[in-house]
């Protein structure tokens, strides 16, 4: 199919205008957003999009689970459509771009086909997916979870918030539980823009990030166990210090890591310690590892050295140590053809780029199962994101969405 010309490019000033307003629902304490999902400002932040659409000449769907799917018709009424999105919840301390910008760049590439007549033989479909950030609803990626497959729609509906308040019920509340049911469109291709949340690219001096993988994890609920006893009674040679237990794995996840370079990462986060008192030294630790990396292989590797030397180094100290599986995800391999259009059409229009691997889970690592997937990224400053502070500049979300324009309108086919 013809792709488009390096002349063809959106309308960077009316992109950036959609996300500041879009920014005006609910907006965060500290110059972010607080727009969660399912919550009145999610309804808002919707029928936003919604209206946008609309004045734009598509039509909308929702389906049982909150997932937008806004559509522009093509000329060939048997041809699959391509679709391209991302989600517009937020973090409850969340920038203005995460997800949003996915959304709104799809908006804007059909914006911009009107305005240049441009017809696809594809229809082009808008999506937002619900709840992509989890934060109010564990896990994240749940609704295109849903929509792949990898959850029951029951199961997803009753999951629960911090107040138990459970997310069918909220769905409802709010308006938007579509009756189409989840997963029953086909799809061409999909394609997701997202800032990067990492450094990379501004480190770098890249424009787009070329997203060939994402990071597959696996969480580790670790429970180190000693003994509890009087910290300033108790002699050195005596202690079965489960704290001392969690050091040496903390610093063994690390070199776990490390020696996996490049694009493998560990981490504990969270951390529960028994009896959590000043004077007692810690009799229990529970804790979660989080390892991560693109390679299916190595990153099950890296689970197996950890499984293998921390019982052994807490043994050493006179600790117990169990550990088991809480939480994984394989990494995907994203559709060579669809990055191949977005690696080309970042060359075609002239802006940097360099193959990247997400650091972050994205819808598309759920739909790049059911359908041919790519991701492009764009640099966001000192790679800070889940954070008010967040911050991309116009040229960026013009680059990245300039090349989501390309890849999509070229994937779909423009009739001459």
């Amino acid at each position: 199919m013809p792709a488009p010309g390096e002349n063809l490019k959106i309308n960077g000033e009316r992109l950036w205008e959609s996300l500041m307003e879009m920014a005006k629902i609910g907006p965060g304490v500290a110059g972010g957003n607080n727009r969660q999902t399912l919550t009145d400002e999610d309804a808002e932040g919707r029928a936003l999009f919604q209206a946008w659409c609309e004045d734009a000449g598509m039509s909308m769907g929702v389906d049982e689970m909150g997932n937008m799917f806004a559509r522009r018709e093509g000329t060939d009424p048997e041809a699959l459509p391509v679709y391209v999105g991302s989600h517009l919840d937020t973090q409850p301390t969340g920038g203005k771009f995460d997800g949003v910008l996915g959304v709104l760049g799809g908006l804007e590439i059909v914006r911009t086909l009107n305005d240049l007549g441009i017809r696809t033989k594809h229809p082009i479909v808008v999506t937002n997916w619900t709840n992509e950030e989890g934060t109010r609803f564990a896990p994240a990626m749940l609704a295109s979870g849903v929509f792949a497959g990898k959850h029951s729609l029951d199961w997803a509906y009753d999951k629960v918030d911090a107040q138990g308040k459970r997310f069918g019920d909220e769905l409802e509340r709010i308006g938007w539980k579509g009756e189409e049911k989840v997963g029953g469109r086909k799809m061409h291709a999909f394609f997701e823009l997202h800032i990067e949340q990492g450094p990379i690219l501004e480190a770098e001096g890249k424009d787009i990030g070329v997203v060939t993988h994402g990071q597959g994890l696996r969480w580790i609920q670790c429970t180190v166990t000693g003994k509890e006893s009087h910290t300033g009674s108790t002699p050195m040679n005596m202690r079965r210090n489960a704290g001392r237990g969690l050091a040496l794995v903390t610093e063994l996840v690390h070199e776990i890591a490390m020696k996996n370079q490049p694009n493998a990462v560990g981490a504990i986060g969270h951390i529960d310690v028994y009896p959590n008192s000043r004077n007692i030294i810690p009799g229990k630790v529970v804790f979660t590892v989080d390892l991560r990396t693109h390679l299916l292989d190595k990153l099950n590797g890296m689970v197996d050295e950890l499984m293998e030397r921390a019982p052994k180094l807490c043994e050493e100290i006179g600790v117990g140590f169990e550990a088991e599986i809480v939480g994984q995800f394989d990494p995907p391999a994203f559709d060579e053809n669809c990055v191949s259009a977005i690696r080309q059409a970042a060359e075609r229009l002239g802006y940097s780029h360099m193959d990247i691997v997400s650091g972050a889970g994205h819808d598309a690592c759920w739909i790049n199962d059911v359908a041919p997937t790519a991701m492009v990224m764009c640099p966001c400053v000192d790679g800070l994101s889940h954070n008010e502070a967040e911050e991309i500049s116009p040229e960026w979300a013009t680059a990245g969405t300039d090349v989501l324009f390309h890849a999509v309108v070229e994937t779909a086919g423009i009739v001459e």
